[in-house]
């Protein structure tokens, strides 16, 4: 044994067993230094208060005075109406992507009435559904056109809601100057929309968006689609029937046709189907260059 007095004793083997048998305190958990989900801090690491941050606030602005600019100018509109949309087709295999003659969105819908350059209503032209054709009466109208006329004869008895439409409109002159907007070729070629689609508006690219300002009631179709039926255009929603018209180019439509049977017919071409052949032949895509118009409609009787 060392005489060093300072020197430290070893412990006994049982306080050594007494030390290491008492058990040490649990650690403490510490608060977690990671950043909340959702989003980066700001530079710095600091949270600042909720109050607006001064960008917000001259960004709120700006748009405040944009849109006030924008009413001001008449560029922001509020109500007036959806813009209709077209009378054209709706189904597989007809144009417009789907195949069948129906307004991809309606017939005029929500539409004002089409006047000379698009826009008032032409004086004497219905403005609301017009009183359905005398049941058993046939009527015979002429389309003139620049390739030749067109001879329809219509039928109250298939239609009479959609016939007495048109002979309203065409005794009117809603259809004089219209063009046929739209032909597929083997399918059919349309036309109708007073409201966009008259020669001196085609070049908007908005003709087969409109139509008198108005729809009608849907009719059952009792017969079938074939060359040289007329049968008025409309969309997939009930009674969106307006101004809009096609006439079958072939037999063969029928399947696409039929597939919906929703387009009411009201009558056929029963002389000039070779000028609508013409009318087809002449265009130079499905929305023509240069379309042909209806000069004028005589109705008799």
């Amino acid at each position: 044994m060392s005489s060093d007095p300072n020197r430290q004793r070893p412990r006994s083997s049982k306080k050594r067993r007494a030390v290491q048998s008492t058990p040490r305190p649990a650690p403490i958990a510490r608060p977690a230094t990671g950043r909340v989900a959702g989003g980066p801090t700001r530079p710095g690491g600091a949270v600042r208060g909720s109050g607006i941050p001064t960008a917000w606030l001259a960004g709120i602005a700006i748009v405040v005075v944009a849109i006030g600019l924008g009413f001001a100018s008449g560029a922001i509109k509020l109500g007036g109406g959806a813009l209709s949309s077209t009378d054209l087709y709706a189904g597989s295999g007809a144009p417009g992507g789907s195949g069948q003659p129906g307004s991809s969105s309606g017939v005029g819908a929500g539409s004002s009435g089409a006047g000379a350059s698009g826009g008032g209503p032409i004086a004497g032209c219905p403005t609301a559904q017009p009183p359905a054709a005398a049941a058993g009466s046939t009527s015979v109208v002429t389309i003139d056109t620049s390739l030749g006329a067109i001879e329809l004869t219509l039928k109250a008895d298939l239609s009479p809601i959609a016939v007495g439409n048109f002979l309203a409109l065409a005794k009117c002159g809603y259809y004089d100057g219209v063009v046929f907007h739209r032909i597929v070729p083997g399918f059919v070629i349309q036309g109708g929309d007073g409201q966009h689609g008259r020669v001196e508006s085609y070049g908007s690219g908005r003709a087969g968006t409109g139509g008198p300002g108005y729809e009608i009631q849907d009719e059952p179709v009792t017969t079938p689609y074939v060359r040289g039926t007329l049968a008025m255009a409309r969309t997939s929603q009930p009674n969106s029937v307006g101004s809009q018209f096609f006439i079958v180019l072939d037999d063969g439509a029928q399947t696409a046709l039929v597939s919906a049977n929703t387009y009411q017919i009201i009558g056929s071409a029963t002389k000039g189907m070779e000028v609508v052949d013409a009318i087809a032949k002449a265009a130079d895509a499905e929305s023509p260059s240069q379309p042909v118009a209806m000069t004028k409609l005589t109705v008799s009787p």
